[in-house]
C-alpha cells in the first residue's frame, strides 16, 4: 500500500501506509500520547481515532485538553450511554436521534409511558453502570441493505427510515458501546469509561414530533448537560439557578410588571408599573437623541405592498411580515366585511422594520448638501412573525419598539458620523450601567452589491471611525449585509450572557432602489448614503435585559416605585400621606400603604415587589417628623429626618443625563 504524508501541528511531516488511524499515529509518537488521545482533526475534519486517513493530510491529535473536541465526545457519548440505558431498563422503547446541542444533547424516544423525574434519575444511575464498565468504543462501514435489514429485524422502524434518508453516496457508519449499537455519523470517545461519571444531569423531558412534523407521532425528548469536569457542571447549574432567579418573566409577575396572552401571542400587556419604565426610559432616550442631534418623527404602521416590493423587503422578508388585506369599496358602517371585492382589495403590510419609511420622509422636499447629515429618528412600533416555538417573554416578541434611527450623509461623513455615533452609544450604555460593550465589525460578504473600491472605502471608514475613539474590535470577515458592512455592540450582563443590542449599518442599495438625491455642491444630484443605527435595538428586550442584569432591583431613577411610606400604626396614617406628597412634589415616585396589616408584612411584600425605598412611620417619627428607612436588600433600618432623606431621594431620582 502506497505512503501517505501526515503534516503536524509543529509543521513536521510523517510517511505512514495509507489507511492508517490517528490511534496508530498516536501511538507512533508516543505511549503517553497514545493513552491520552480522544481523537484527530485531519485536514480540519473532526475525526475517530478508529477511522483510517486515505491521503496525504494535516493531522493533529486531541485529548481531553483540547474543551472543543472533549466536549463534542463527551456529549456525543452520553446520548448514545443515556439511549443504551433507556432500552436496558424499558427493551420495548424505540430510539431515533440524539444529536449534541449547546451544553449538552437531548435524545428522542418512542414511549408509551411518559418518563416522570424518579425515571430520569433511574437513568443516570444506569448510564454510570455504563460508565464504570469502560465497554469498548467500535465502529464499522455498512451496506444500506444490511443496515436497513438489521433494523427492521430488532424492530426499530425510526432507524429505518433514517437510512433509508441518508443520500445513497454517503457511507452508513454503525457504533457499538459494548454490545449496544446505533447509526451514528460518530466520532466518539474510545471506551465508555473516558466520559467523566460526576460531570453530568438529566435535565428535563419534553414532546417533540417525529422530524418535526405534527402529522407525525409524538416522541419523549430527554435533555441532558455535560461538561468536562464535576466542578463545571456545578457551576452551569449554579448559573442555571441564578439565571432563573433574575428571570424577567418570574420577576415581571412579581413586580406587576406586565404580562402576556393566548390572544395575542408575542405581545406585551404593560401593566402601570412596567409601563412606568418603558416610559422612562424612553424620555431618557428622547433627550439624549435630541442632544445629539436627532430629528424625531413617527411613520405609519400599515403601509403598502408597493413601498415593500420597491425596497426589496417583500421578496427577501415576506415570511416575517403580517399582512393585512383592505377592501377598499367597503363604507365601514352597512357593508358585510366578510365579502371581500377582488379588485379593490389592497394588500398592506404591518411594518416590520422603518427604514423604508424614513427615506419617505427624507425624500419629501429638495435636499441639499447642506442639510446633510441629516438624523432622523422614531420610536418605531414593529410587527414581525417569530414562530411561537421562538417567542420567549419581552425578550422575543412579535410587536415592539426600536429605538431607530437613519442618518443620510454623504460618502465622505460615514467616518466621522460612526465616530460620534459610537460615542453617544457609549454614553447610553455607560448611564444604563454598562460601562463596557464588544464592536464586533462584519465586513463584505461574498454575495455583495458596490465595487470593491466603494467596499474598500466604507470598512476603512468604519475601521478608522473605531479606531479614532480608542474602541477595540473583533473582526467577523464575510458577514456584512449584502449592501455594506456593520458594526453589532454586544453587553454582557451580571452572569454573563452575552446581548447583541446596538447596530451600525452602512447602506447605499436603499436609497437607489427608493430614489432618494440631495443636491451636491456641483448642483448635481446625489444618492445619498444610509446609515442604519440603534442603541437599544427593542424597547421590549432591553427592559428585559435590564431585568435580569439588576434582578429587579433596578436603578432607582428607573424603578416604577421608588418609595412605600408605610404606616406602622393607624395614627400616622396623616403623617404617611404628608411623606408622600412632599416626595412627590420632588419628582418622586411615591407612594403610600396605610393598610390595617403589621409592618412585616408590608416590608416582605413590597421588597418581593423590589421596592428600593421603604419608609415607615409610627408615633415616633410623627413626632420627630422622621422616618425609619430601609432599603432593598439591607437589613437594618435607620431613622432620619424627612428634611435630610427628602432631597436624597429627589436626587437619587433623577435620570443620569439630567445630574
Amino acid at each position: 500500500m502506497a505512503d501517505i504524508s501526515l503534516t503536524f501541528p509543529d509543521g513536521n511531516a510523517r510517511s505512514y501506509p495509507a489507511g492508517v488511524t490517528p490511534a496508530e499515529v498516536a501511538t507512533d509518537i508516543s505511549v503517553s500520547l497514545a493513552k491520552k488521545a480522544i481523537s484527530a482533526h485531519v485536514d480540519g475534519q473532526h475525526w475517530d481515532l478508529q477511522w483510517p486517513i486515505p491521503r496525504d493530510a494535516a493531522i493533529g491529535i486531541n485529548t481531553m485538553k483540547d474543551e472543543g473536541p472533549a466536549l463534542e465526545l463527551i456529549r456525543h457519548d452520553l446520548a448514545h450511554i443515556m439511549a443504551r440505558a433507556v432500552q436496558e431498563i424499558w427493551p420495548d422503547v424505540k430510539v431515533t436521534i440524539g444529536p449534541v446541542i449547546e451544553n449538552g444533547w437531548y435524545y428522542d424516544f418512542d414511549r408509551a409511558e411518559p418518563f416522570t423525574p424518579e425515571d430520569l434519575s433511574r437513568i443516570e444511575a444506569k448510564m454510570r453502570e455504563i460508565i464504570n464498565a469502560r465497554d469498548p468504543v467500535t465502529t464499522e462501514v455498512w451496506e444500506r441493505a444490511r443496515a436497513i435489514a438489521h433494523y427492521e429485524q430488532t424492530g426499530e422502524p425510526y432507524k429505518v427510515e433514517l437510512v433509508e434518508a441518508i443520500p445513497g453516496d454517503e457511507p452508513l457508519r454503525m457504533y457499538w458501546h459494548g454490545h449496544w449499537q446505533d447509526l451514528c455519523r460518530g466520532p466518539h470517545l474510545q471506551h465508555t469509561g473516558q466520559v467523566p461519571a460526576d460531570a453530568f444531569k438529566l435535565m428535563s423531558v419534553a414532546g417533540a414530533y417525529w422530524r418535526g412534523d405534527s402529522s407525525r407521532p409524538m416522541l419523549q425528548r430527554i435533555y441532558g448537560v455535560a461538561f468536562q469536569t464535576r466542578d463545571k457542571l456545578k457551576a452551569y447549574l449554579n448559573f442555571l439557578e441564578e439565571a432563573e432567579r433574575r428571570d424577567h418573566r418570574r420577576l415581571g409577575r412579581e413586580m406587576d410588571l406586565f404580562h402576556m396572552q393566548e390572544e395575542a401571542p408575542g405581545q406585551v400587556f404593560w401593566h402601570p408599573n412596567g409601563w412606568t419604565i418603558y416610559t422612562e426610559l424612553q424620555d431618557y432616550m428622547r433627550r439624549k437623541q435630541r442632544a445629539g442631534g436627532y430629528r424625531e418623527i413617527n411613520t405609519p404602521q400599515v403601509v403598502d405592498r408597493k413601498l415593500w416590493e420597491a425596497s426589496g423587503h417583500w421578496d427577501k422578508y415576506q415570511h416575517h411580515m403580517f399582512v393585512v388585506e383592505v377592501d377598499e369599496s367597503r363604507d365601514g358602517e352597512t357593508d358585510d366585511a366578510a365579502v371581500k371585492n377582488k379588485s379593490q382589495t389592497r394588500i398592506n403590510a404591518l411594518k416590520p422594520m422603518n427604514c423604508p419609511c424614513h427615506v419617505q420622509v427624507f425624500n419629501q422636499g429638495l435636499k441639499s448638501y447642506r442639510d446633510l447629515p441629516l438624523r432622523l429618528a422614531e420610536f418605531g412600533s414593529c410587527a414581525r412573525f417569530e414562530p411561537s416555538g421562538a417567542l420567549h417573554g419581552i425578550m422575543r416578541v412579535r410587536g415592539f419598539t426600536q429605538d431607530d434611527a437613519h442618518i443620510f450623509c454623504t460618502e465622505e461623513q460615514i467616518q466621522e458620523e460612526c465616530a460620534r455615533f459610537i460615542d453617544f452609544l457609549a454614553g447610553v450604555y455607560r448611564e444604563l450601567g454598562f460601562p463596557e460593550f464588544e464592536i464586533r465589525f462584519a465586513t463584505r460578504p461574498e454575495k455583495r452589491v458596490g465595487t470593491d473600491e466603494s467596499w474598500d472605502y466604507v470598512e476603512g471608514a468604519l475601521e478608522n471611525a473605531i479606531k479614532a475613539v480608542g474602541r477595540d474590535y473583533t473582526l467577523e470577515p464575510g458577514d456584512g449585509a449584502f449592501y455594506g458592512p456593520k458594526l453589532d455592540f454586544y453587553l454582557t450582563d451580571a452572569i454573563g450572557r452575552v446581548w447583541q443590542c446596538g447596530t451600525f449599518q452602512v447602506d447605499p442599495n436603499l436609497p437607489e432602489r427608493l430614489d432618494a438625491s440631495y443636491i451636491a455642491q456641483d448642483g448635481a444630484k446625489h444618492r445619498p448614503y444610509m446609515l442604519h443605527r440603534a442603541c437599544l435595538g427593542s424597547f421590549e428586550r432591553f427592559i428585559g435585559i435590564l431585568i435580569e442584569e439588576h434582578a429587579g432591583r433596578l436603578p432607582f431613577w428607573l424603578a416604577p416605585r421608588q418609595v412605600v411610606v408605610a404606616s406602622i400604626v393607624s395614627d400616622a396614617d396623616d403623617y404617611v400621606q404628608e411623606v408622600v406628597e412632599n416626595l412627590r412634589a420632588r419628582g418622586v415616585r411615591a407612594e403610600a400603604d396605610t393598610r390595617n396589616e403589621k409592618i412585616n408584612y408590608k416590608v416582605r411584600e413590597h421588597s418581593v415587589g423590589k421596592v428600593p425605598v421603604i419608609l415607615a412611620c409610627g408615633l415616633r417619627e410623627v413626632e420627630e417628623r422622621s422616618v425609619s428607612l430601609r432599603r432593598l436588600g439591607e437589613k437594618a433600618t435607620r431613622t432620619v429626618a424627612l428634611d435630610e432623606i427628602a432631597p436624597e431621594l429627589a436626587r437619587e431620582a433623577t435620570p443620569p443625563d439630567m445630574i
